[in-house]
This record gives structure tokens, C-alpha cells and sequence, in this order.
């Protein structure tokens, strides 16, 4: 005789707990791709909605916190997330993360995420701040397997020296990107660095979904810090290149940014030194042409004022010598005077007064003889 199987025995209460246990040790987490149906949202808390595809639904439900961004249902998406089976609601999956799948629901998604913060002006360039340049304290937030993370700091080192560059190691895609992105901005924050850079290099539309992600957007736009933001190749864009201070369109470039070429401004310096001296020489010589002209008219003026003047004196010469009573003499007149007094008129004149007759060569005194 076969003996009766025995088969275990649970109230519905101690068959949920049991479910729940083993499911827990065999999927702790499981990763699903399927289609959003019924999406709703509770209280701006809670969000619910339906996974299929052609043949399954499963039921899930999260945080409005998982959101990478607006979601329609007909979407395809990839969630991660904890199986279990509810007392009340039957077996569901509680998201811990989803992320839009597919060229077509990428675009729809970002579409939506865009619409949603650029009404709220989150991509307004009058809220774009200028970075520091140079800075010397730099916040860099990269993954350093990437080669993003690499070009960027080959190509800062080979450009300028002496910065403090302190860097969190996150990854750039995957499930664990938007929340490690967020963290390491926050982390920054509360530092002294002068500005936030975020770098990853080039991948697929895919690849680059949690720059995309509206936490990670909105942490970038709402950093005290300056950021500045390369992703991908310059072809690629993402939400958080909108949001962020200054976009770069590669890593390299985002260092080109930063800092200028070391090697260029001391040659650009050189230049310029060449050129002052240059132009200081150029002046110095321009002033020292301009003085030799002063000189040369100061030379001239004087030789003219001093012959004016000695024209002058000469004339002026002339005529006190043509008034001189001396010059009229030897013209062969004289001067007659009686007692010491020039005589102008023979009035008074007596016969016999002693009279002196001055001449050109000499005195003649004489009588009157006759009036």
C-alpha cells in the first residue's frame, strides 16, 4: 500500500507569510520588462499600476519617489522591484525602480518629463549662472570605470595644474544611477567646492536614461553649486544638460571649459609682454622725437625771438642816437648858455655878458660884443 501523502496545512495568514518568506529567498529582486496599463496615482504618493504583455498582468505598486518622470500608460518600461503577496490584495510587486525601454517610450517619456519642467521654468536661461574661471575646488561626479571620467581628467591635468579635485565614484547607468547621482550632488553641496561636474561618455539613447531621470534633474537644477554637465557624445542630450549651468558637449570639452590652456597663456603672456615692450619702446622713441621737435622749434623761436629783439634795440638805437644832442652837433650846430643856462632867444642878452658855446669837439667862451 502507498502511503497518503501528507500535504502541509496553513491558515491563509501563515500561507501568505510562508509564500512571502520563500519567494523572498529565492526572488529578493526581480527585473521585469512589460507594457504600463492603469497607471493612476493616490494622494501624490502612491503610484499603481499594471505590467503586461500578450499574455500576463501583473499588479505593481511604489512611491511616486520611483518615478523616473511622467509615465502613459502603453509605455514600455523596466522595473525592479520585491514579489510579494498581499493579505488583502493578492500578489503584486512593490517597484523599487523603472526606467522607459525602447527608442519609442524613451522619447515619449523624456517628451512628458521636458513638457512637465519646462512649464515649472526649470530650463530658463536666465537661471543659468556663470562657473568660476579657473575654479580651484572641483566637485567631480563621474563613474571612474568610464571612459568619460578619463578624458576629462587627462585632458584637465594636460591644461592647468594645481587644482583640488575631489571626485565621487557613482555609477552612470543602471538601476543604482539616479539615486547615486542625487546623493553624490547633495554630498558636493555641503562642501566648498566651487563647482559640480557630471561627465559619463557615450552609449546608446538606453545607457543615458538616468540623466534623464527627474530627481537627478531636478537635484542638478536646484544645486546651490554651479554645474556644468557632459554626457555622452555631442550628439546626445539629456534633461539634466538642459537644467544644469553650462553644458558641455563631451567630457573634454567640459574640462576645455573649466580651465584654460596653461601652456597657451604663458605663450598668449609671452606675446603680450613682447608686445608691451615693444610699444613701450614705440613710445619712448615717439617721445623722444616729440622733445627733439620741441627743442628744435624752442631753438627756433628763441633765435627768432632774439633777433626780433635785437632788431628793436637797433632801431630803438638808432633813434635815441638820432635824439642824442650830441649827434645834432655834429651836424654843425651848438649849444650857447649864459650862467650855466641853455640860451633859446637872444632876450636879456647885454653886450659884454660871457657867453659858453658848446660844440660838437668842444667848449668856446666868449663876450658879446653886439645885440
Amino acid at each position: 500500500m502507498h502511503s497518503k501523502l501528507e500535504l502541509p496545512e496553513f491558515s491563509v495568514s501563515q500561507f501568505v507569510a510562508v509564500f512571502n518568506q520563500s519567494i523572498e529567498m529565492l526572488y529578493p529582486a526581480v527585473s521585469i520588462f512589460g507594457e504600463v496599463s492603469n497607471l493612476r496615482i493616490s494622494k501624490n504618493k502612491w503610484v499603481y499600476f499594471d505590467l503586461k504583455d500578450e499574455e500576463s498582468s501583473i499588479k505593481m505598486f511604489g512611491t511616486v519617489y520611483v518615478l523616473p518622470g511622467p509615465l502613459e500608460d502603453g509605455m514600455q518600461v523596466q522595473i525592479i522591484g520585491r514579489p510579494r503577496l498581499h493579505n488583502n490584495f493578492g500578489f503584486s510587486i512593490l517597484v523599487s525602480s523603472i526606467k522607459p525601454v525602447g527608442e519609442g517610450s524613451i522619447k515619449k517619456a523624456n517628451a512628458l518629463l521636458y513638457k512637465k519642467l519646462e512649464k515649472e521654468g526649470l530650463f530658463d536661461p536666465a537661471r543659468k549662472r556663470l562657473l568660476p574661471y579657473p575654479p580651484e575646488k572641483i566637485a567631480l561626479i563621474s563613474s571612474k570605470e568610464s571612459a568619460g571620467y578619463g578624458d576629462f581628467i587627462k585632458i584637465i591635468n594636460s591644461r592647468w595644474s594645481s587644482l583640488d579635485i575631489k571626485t565621487y565614484d557613482v555609477q552612470v547607468q543602471g538601476a543604482d544611477a539616479p539615486d547615486q547621482i542625487i546623493s553624490a550632488t547633495s554630498q558636493a553641496n555641503q562642501t566648498d567646492a566651487e563647482v559640480i561636474v557630471i561627465v559619463r561618455g557615450g552609449g546608446s539613447k538606453d545607457d543615458l536614461v538616468a540623466f534623464d531621470h527627474e530627481r537627478v534633474v531636478r537635484a542638478i537644477a536646484s544645486s546651490r553649486v554651479p554645474t556644468l554637465v557632459a554626457i555622452g557624445h555631442e550628439r546626445d542630450e539629456s534633461l539634466a544638460e538642459l537644467a544644469c549651468d553650462v553644458r558641455a558637449s563631451t567630457p573634454s570639452n567640459a574640462a576645455e571649459i573649466l580651465v584654460p590652456d596653461l601652456k597657451h597663456e604663458l605663450k598668449l603672456l609671452e606675446q603680450i609682454m613682447y608686445t608691451m615692450q615693444d610699444i613701450r619702446t614705440r613710445i619712448i622713441q615717439a617721445k623722444r622725437d616729440e622733445i627733439d621737435q620741441y627743442k628744435e622749434a624752442i631753438n627756433r623761436l628763441f633765435t627768432e625771438v632774439i633777433t626780433r629783439e635785437m632788431h628793436d634795440v637797433k632801431i630803438k638805437q638808432q633813434l635815441l642816437e638820432s635824439l642824442d644832442p650830441r649827434t645834432i652837433l655834429h651836424r654843425g650846430y651848438a649849444v650857447v648858455r649864459k650862467s650855466g643856462k641853455r640860451l633859446i632867444s637872444k632876450k636879456g642878452l647885454k653886450i659884454g655878458d660871457g657867453l659858453e658855446v658848446i660844440l660838437a669837439d668842444g667848449t668856446i667862451y666868449s663876450t658879446v660884443e653886439r645885440v
